[in-house]
């Protein structure tokens, strides 16, 4: 029954009870032994027997023959007697009076004790059970997957408060952690599905192929035009099974070093048109990584034709290429801006989404293929409209710095 009881009833009986059972045991060993050893010093009747007998021997010496110095000694004795006589009666007197206001006095103190004890025990109770009590529907919370309340100003012990702070932290984790893996299953949903459709696709349009060689041999030039829409169809037919077919499969192979400077220049000559002014932003030296090159090349490229379309024929894209520190770890920053119209805000949400796409004819992968080879990395990418236009995507990839005792050309 008593484990039974909320935390904060069996921490106020415990603290109670460890506070007033010495108390009671002290006062009542108090008031006990008051009440027997003060009466028996206090204990006249010894005196006045006493008394008496020294009376009758002092009234038996007064007619003997005594010298005067005997006399005098006598007469002393008589007079110490008399006082001390007055003095037991005095002191049984007292002890009479004193005994009942020194147990009545001890239980009042333990009254007052008790009540004492009684309010420190409850606001130590209080100060213990609240922030336990909180941190155990933080835990429900946490496990159910819900937010935490937002942060508010609470007293306590800073210990408390530091338990809080690292409970917040881990909620964010195990919420990143499910929304990591939420997005892992449905990326591997979306990589099944875009799998098995270029796999389809694939099928009909090989023989499709062959046939339109063929029509281009020998049919008549009456059908140009039907065989050139043909043409342009299965162009963008095989253009979509490709995209689809990279998008259904991850990096494969194992990683190699790859300098960041040399893809984002030869990125920069092959995917973007001649009348588009690029700005490249490199600093001196290498910027390597460990990684797949074809997997952040195409990423790459994805993002510089959107920015190529974004811009038109004659605008302009700026590439910069740089180092910072994500969480302790060295990583490289690649940002590609472009000085275009922007993107609408209500479109900046879905704008990794597979399948979602503006353009016509578009399959909606070119983003969503840059983001995936981007997080296979253990990277980010984030695209933001600047309020001056245009619009910026930004990669950032781990880049830890080799070691000092690695000799160059060997694998790490």
């Amino acid at each position: 029954m008593f484990r039974s009881a909320p935390f904060r009833a069996r921490l106020l009986a415990i603290l109670l009870l460890l506070a007033l059972v010495p108390a009671i045991g002290v006062t009542v060993a108090w008031s006990v032994g008051v009440g027997r050893v003060l009466p028996v010093i206090g204990e006249s009747a010894a005196w006045e027997r006493a008394a008496a007998t020294g009376s009758r021997a002092i009234e038996g010496l007064r007619d003997a023959e005594l010298s005067p110095a005997q006399r005098a000694a006598l007469q002393v004795h008589e007079r110490e007697l008399g006082q001390s006589l007055t003095q037991a009666r005095r002191l049984e007197y007292l002890v009479d009076r004193f005994v009942p206001l020194v147990v009545g006095g001890a239980f009042a103190g333990l009254l007052l004790l008790v009540l004492v004890v009684s309010r420190l025990a409850g606001h130590l109770s209080r100060q213990l059970s609240r922030p336990l009590n909180e941190l155990v529907r933080w835990a429900d919370l946490i496990a159910r997957g819900q937010p935490l309340p937002p942060e508010t100003p609470v007293r306590g012990a800073p210990e408390f408060e530091t338990l809080r702070q690292r409970m917040r932290s881990m909620a964010a984790g195990l919420s990143e952690g499910r929304a990591r893996a939420l997005e892992a299953e449905r990326l591997s949903a979306f990589r099944e599905s875009a799998r098995r459709f270029a796999h389809e696709l694939k099928n009909p349009l090989t023989p499709m192929q062959f046939a339109l060689a063929r029509l281009e041999r020998e049919a008549p030039h009456s059908v140009a035009d039907a065989v050139e829409v043909l043409r342009t169809e299965t162009a963008r037919l095989d253009h979509m099974a490709r995209a689809f077919a990279q998008f259904g499969r991850l990096p494969e192979g194992p990683p190699s070093d790859v300098d960041l400077a040399e893809l984002v220049r030869y990125a920069a000559r092959s995917t973007l048109p001649p009348s588009v002014a690029v700005e490249l932003s490199i600093p001196a030296g290498e910027t390597m990584i460990r990684g797949h090159h074809d997997a952040l090349q195409r990423a790459l490229t994805n993002v510089l034709l959107n920015a190529a379309d974004a811009c038109g024929p004659h605008g302009k894209v700026a590439i910069r290429v740089g180092r910072t520190t994500v969480k302790g770890v060295p990583s490289a920053v690649i940002s590609v801006r472009d000085d275009g119209p922007g993107i609408p805000p209500d479109r900046i949400q879905t704008i990794w989404e597979p399948y979602i796409t503006s353009k016509p004819g578009g399959t909606g992968l070119g983003l969503a293929i840059a983001r995936q080879a981007i997080l296979a990395h253990d990277g980010s990418i984030e695209l933001a409209c600047p309020p001056d236009g245009g619009t910026e995507v930004t990669f950032v990839l781990p880049a830890p710095e080799p070691s000092p005792t690695a000799k160059p050309g060997l694998p790490q």
